[in-house]
C-alpha cells in the first residue's frame, strides 16, 4: 500500500497527511472548501500550529502531498472530517456520511478504509462500512479492510503528539487492524495497540469523558468551596499530593472539539437516562453563566461599565476558539448591556471585533482573564492599572499572583 487519500484537511487530516507523505507514501488531501484547497495548493497553510509549516512544506515541495477537491484512486482512504454536535446533543455525522459517499465509487478489493473522526460506537461499521458495501457489493472484512484510528493530540503540540503518543486502532477483523497499524507505524514512535472497531471508538470517547467528569468535579468543588470561603486552588494543590489523587483545575467552562462534545457521543444511543456523564456536562455547560454573573456583580453600581476580556481561545497558548466558553461568556455580558472589548493576540479567526491591548484596557472597569496565554505575563500590572478606569481583575485561571495584583492597587477576584 503506497497511495493514500485523506478526506478533510483540518487540524487532524492535514498534519496526518504531512506525516504520511514524509514517510514513504504518495498522499492526496481532499477538502470541499475551495479556499483551503487553493491555499494549500499554493503552499500556504490555513492552520496555525507549531512545526506544521515545516512538515507541510517538505511534503509539498517534494511532491509527496497534493491537494484536491476530488477523490483519487488509492490503496488507503482515511476519513478525518469534523463530527460536530448537532441537535438534541446528537453527533452530526453528515460530514462522515458525505466523505463515505465520496469514496464509495473508488474503493476496490483489498483497499483499506480508515475512519479517524471521533464518532459514536458503531459509526465505522454501520455507516462508513455500510455505505461502501451497499455501493460496491464488497463485504467489509472480506473484500475490503475497515478500521478506526482516533487521534490523541493536543492543539499546540499536534506534530509532536502525532509521532510520540500511543495509538489504539480498531479493525473489523484482525487483518484490517494490522494493515492500519502498518500505515501508522511509518511515523508513530509510540506504541500501537489493536482491538475491535467499537472498542476503539469507545476508548476515544472514554478518554475525553474522563477529563470532562474530572473538570466537573473540580468546578463543583469550587462552588462548594465558595460557600465555605475556602481557597479551591489550595484544596486542589494539597489533595493532589496524595499519590492516588489527580484533581484537575476548575475553570470557566470546557471547550475544544473533544472534551465538550465527546461525552454526548457516548450516551446518545443508550437507554439509560440521568447519567453521571450528562450531569457533568450540565455542570461544565453552566460555567459561562456563572462567570458572567460574577463579572456582573463585580461591576455592579458602575455607570456604563466596560469589561475587557483577555483570551478567547478554549485553552491557553493556542488560537483555536472551537466550542470556547469565552464566546458564551461574551454573549452573556453583551446581553446584560455591558461594553465588551476582546483582546487575544493569538487568535486570528474570530467573528467579532478584536481590540489591541491598549484599546481593550482604556477605560475598562474589569479585566476578565479567560485564556491564560503566556504572552499576557509580558503586560505589567502597573500598565493595566494605569489604563483602567476602575481597577478590577477577575482571574478565571489562577493566572496572576494575588499579591502582585494587589500591590498594583488592583482588586483581585478568582474562582
Amino acid at each position: 500500500m503506497k497511495t493514500i487519500c485523506i478526506l478533510g484537511m483540518g487540524y487532524i487530516g492535514l498534519p496526518t497527511a504531512c506525516m504520511m507523505a514524509n514517510n514513504g507514501y504518495e498522499v492526496v488531501g481532499i477538502d470541499v472548501n475551495d479556499g483551503i484547497v487553493s491555499s494549500l495548493s499554493s503552499g500556504k497553510l490555513h492552520i496555525e500550529e507549531p512545526e506544521l509549516e515545516k512538515v507541510f512544506l517538505k511534503a509539498f515541495k517534494e511532491g509527496k502531498l497534493k491537494v484536491s477537491r476530488h477523490v483519487k484512486k488509492s490503496d488507503v482512504y482515511i476519513i478525518a472530517v469534523p463530527t460536530p454536535l448537532g441537535k438534541d446533543n446528537k453527533a452530526d455525522l453528515s460530514y462522515v456520511i458525505s466523505a463515505a459517499e465520496m469514496i464509495k465509487d473508488f474503493v476496490s478489493k483489498e483497499n483499506l478504509v480508515i475512519l479517524e473522526s471521533t464518532s459514536p460506537p458503531g459509526t465505522t461499521r454501520n455507516i462508513v462500512g455500510s455505505i461502501i458495501e451497499k455501493n460496491t457489493k464488497l463485504v467489509a472484512g472480506t473484500d475490503f479492510n475497515l478500521a478506526f484510528c482516533p487521534e490523541r493530540v493536543l492543539p499546540g503540540k499536534i506534530i509532536y503528539e502525532l509521532v510520540n503518543n500511543n495509538r489504539v486502532i480498531g479493525g473489523i477483523n484482525e487483518k484490517s487492524a494490522e494493515l492500519a497499524k502498518d500505515v501508522y507505524k511509518s511515523f508513530v514512535k509510540g506504541n500501537i495497540y489493536t482491538t475491535t472497531l467499537e472498542t476503539s471508538e469507545f476508548v476515544k470517547l472514554a478518554e475525553n469523558t474522563y477529563r470532562d467528569i474530572n473538570i466537573a468535579f473540580a468546578n463543583e468543588l469550587a462552588d462548594i468551596c465558595g460557600e465555605y470561603d475556602i481557597n479551591i486552588w489550595d484544596v486542589v494543590k494539597f489533595a493532589n499530593m496524595h499519590p492516588r489523587v489527580n484533581i484537575l483545575n476548575p475553570g470557566p467552562g470546557v471547550g475544544g472539539h473533544c472534551i465538550a462534545i465527546d461525552p454526548w457521543f457516548i450516551i446518545e444511543n443508550i437507554k439509560k437516562k440521568d447519567t453521571l456523564i450528562e450531569k457533568c456536562r450540565g455542570i461544565n455547560n453552566s460555567r459561562p453563566f456563572i462567570i458572567s454573573d460574577k463579572a456582573a456583580m463585580i461591576v455592579n453600581g458602575i455607570k456604563d461599565p466596560k469589561i475587557a476580556v483577555f483570551g478567547i481561545s478554549y485553552k491557553e497558548n493556542v488560537g483555536d476558539t472551537r466550542e470556547s466558553p469565552a464566546l458564551a461568556i461574551i454573549n452573556e455580558l453583551l446581553k446584560k448591556g455591558f461594553e465588551v472589548s476582546v483582546h487575544d493576540p493569538i487568535v486570528t479567526n474570530y467573528n467579532g471585533k478584536l481590540s489591541s491591548l491598549e484599546d481593550s484596557l482604556n477605560g475598562a472597569d474589569l479585566l476578565l482573564l479567560f485564556a491564560a496565554h503566556d504572552v499576557f505575563k509580558k503586560t505589567s500590572l502597573d500598565f493595566i492599572a494605569q489604563k483602567m478606569r476602575n481597577k478590577n481583575i477577575f482571574d478565571t485561571r489562577n493566572f496572576y499572583d494575588r499579591n502582585e495584583v494587589e500591590k498594583a492597587k488592583i482588586r483581585y477576584y478568582r474562582i
